[in-house]
């Protein structure tokens, strides 16, 4: 009987199909890691104060933020989900759009434009814990940015007020800044001339104070 013995040619083809192999599977490894390496999308959901009004382009609270971020070495893209007078009707309207499937985080301001018109405070909360419902349905981390109530409403309307943000995070389960304008709101040196929008450098501060919050927010995101 003849024995086939494997030649030389063989061996080669055999080693060139092994390397083959062993590099499709080092370039799927490398498309999988660039592709898992994406930048992380923030997206802040908010009124004017999330917009910018009266502050150079540039220079609103997402565009600071992610600068912010990114000088700690974090890659994230901030988005810019502000419109100028929103309600939180007006933010739950327009959530669809403005918070895309692909959101990893969410940074939820809005509600002064409630108080500052008088609405009555549950429907405020209501409305927000709508917003909430979208997100965690989702599975989106939430930060929740809270607000303080003019003090010409009257102490009554002002806990009413400022009581929906903390009894929402901890219903969601979502990380609570207590206050979007604590360290700028009442100084001047910080505040446009109307007093309720921030300066460019108020925004500033108002960045540094929230930072750590974010950072916390970005941990949750499930990678």
């Amino acid at each position: 009987m003849r024995v086939l013995r494997a030649g030389p040619t063989s061996y080669g083809l055999w080693a060139a199909l092994v390397q083959a192999l062993a590099l499709a599977a080092l370039l799927a490894c490398f498309s999988a890691g660039v592709a898992s390496a994406r930048a992380l999308k923030l997206v802040v959901l908010g009124d004017s104060l999330t917009a910018g009004l009266g502050v150079p382009p540039g220079k609103a609270f997402p565009d600071q933020l992610q600068a912010a971020l990114r000088a700690k070495g974090l890659d994230v893209s901030v988005v810019n989900a502000g419109v100028s007078g929103d309600t939180a009707e007006d933010g739950l309207t327009r959530y669809g759009w403005s918070v895309p499937p692909e959101t990893d985080a969410l940074i939820v301001e809005l509600g002064a434009n409630d108080m500052l018109r008088g609405f009555p405070p549950d429907m405020t909360k209501k409305t927000l814990a709508a917003i909430l419902d979208k997100a965690k349905a989702a599975k989106t981390p939430i930060l929740l940015a809270g607000m303080k109530a003019a003090p010409n409403l009257g102490p009554e309307y002002g806990r009413a007020f400022e009581s929906i943000y903390p009894e929402l995070a901890k219903s969601y389960g979502a990380i609570l800044y207590p206050f979007f304008l604590e360290g700028v709101a009442g100084d001047p040196k910080l505040d446009q001339p109307d007093g309720l929008h921030p300066t460019t450098a108020g925004v500033g501060v108002i960045v540094q104070r929230i930072l750590p919050s974010v950072e916390e927010l970005l941990g949750r995101v499930s990678h």
